[in-house]
């Protein structure tokens, strides 16, 4: 029935009836919430949500972690459906096709950085994000995220999907899987080289398969050795439960570490001319720093920041992941098991990635 009537307002060019889960301010717990998304634009497609993966970043967010939300929320920015409304223009989906949609739904499409496929670094400040972001191109109205049943998106800023594809790993490929993958391959990772991954959680997992896929050999740290078998099993060299045990020195260490630590001491264990990515990102509150006497001391040494990818390259991620079978490591859950879910991440208790199965949310 809630399919139904999508299909009539979208015909009629009316808003969209949308039903999720969200919280209503910061200590709120999740609870069902119906809301509007905006019409259909002539390159729009309304994508029915069947699957949307929970990311740290939904909990740093939901929480203003990292800057006052906007309320109500939904979160959810890993998102597999199925198409069911082309707009008029729209040449890359067809009704019954699988589409997958990220971390933003729009930019200005104009600026440098648009023009090469880095919508998220639009330089005019208007990319769009999929929540908690106010939309510029539909009346500042807030943007809702995946834990919902549907969504409406310009077509450019969703991927194409094969039908053969597991859309309950493919989801958590839009974010961890792009963030992952972006800086893997900026610094050029290849073959023999040696990688760390700080972080071995939903990220993490991402992290060691593509560098794996990449030919490079891999460690892992995390905050115990709680998970030392999994990652032995996906194919890591060793996990450190902390930096003064290694004595080990790497090309590219890559940071997926979403809470306090100290950054300096993964920073040594870089060699002379190695990367460190971060793509982490704690709560402001804890004021990560990077000593820069240090950092100066120890010349030759890289420190950069990733956001995502831009969406041609989060095609060219989620081809590679599908047609080698590179996909996370997920437990599905119902869309009522979202606050526990919430306390097994920040606890330390998740194992990898949760994936919420749509099918759950009832009107």
């Amino acid at each position: 029935m809630l399919l139904e009537n999508n299909l009539t307002q979208a015909k009629n060019g009316d808003k969209i009836d949308a039903l999720g889960y969200a919280v209503a301010h910061k200590n709120d717990t999740f609870k069902p919430f119906s809301f509007k998304r905006h019409a259909m634009g002539e390159n729009d497609i309304l994508v029915e949500i069947l699957y949307a993966g929970i990311c740290h970043s939904d909990i740093h967010s939901a929480r203003s972690e990292w800057k006052e939300g906007i309320y109500p929320m939904v979160p959810g920015h890993e998102i597999a459906g199925r198409v069911v409304a082309v707009g008029n223009k729209v040449s890359r989906f067809k009704i019954g096709d699988y589409a997958g949609v990220g971390c933003m739904v729009n930019s200005c499409g104009a600026c440098e950085a648009c023009k090469i496929s880095h919508e998220q670094f639009c330089e005019n400040g208007k990319v769009v994000f999929t929540y908690d972001c106010l939309d510029c191109f539909h009346e500042n109205t807030p943007t809702y995220g995946g834990y919902s049943n549907n969504i409406v998106v310009h077509e450019h800023f969703a991927v194409n999907v094969p039908q053969n594809a597991p859309l309950d790993k493919v989801a958590p490929l839009l974010c961890a899987g792009i963030t992952t993958y972006s800086p893997l391959k900026f610094s050029k990772v290849k073959k023999g080289d040696k990688v760390a991954v700080a972080g071995f959680g939903g990220l993490g997992v991402m992290a060691l398969k593509y560098a794996l896929y990449l030919g490079a050999e891999v460690s892992i740290f995390a905050r115990n050795d709680i998970k030392k078998n999994e990652a032995l099993r996906l194919g890591a060299k060793a996990l450190y439960a902390n930096t003064k045990t290694c004595k080990e020195r790497f090309d590219f260490i890559i940071s997926t570490i979403p809470t306090a630590y100290n950054v300096n001491n993964y920073i040594a264990l870089l060699r002379y001319g190695g990367e460190m990515a971060i793509v982490g990102l704690p709560p402001v509150e804890d004021k990560i720093q990077i000593d820069l006497t240090k950092l100066v001391f120890t010349a030759g040494k890289k420190v950069y920041g990733s956001l995502i990818g831009g969406m041609q390259e989060t095609q060219e991620m989620l081809n590679i992941s599908v047609q080698n079978k590179i996909y996370p490591e997920t437990e599905i859950i119902g869309i009522n098991d979202i606050n526990i879910a919430y306390q097994n991440l920040t606890s330390g208790k998740a194992k990898f990635r949760y994936v919420i199965d749509m099918s759950s949310l009832k009107a």
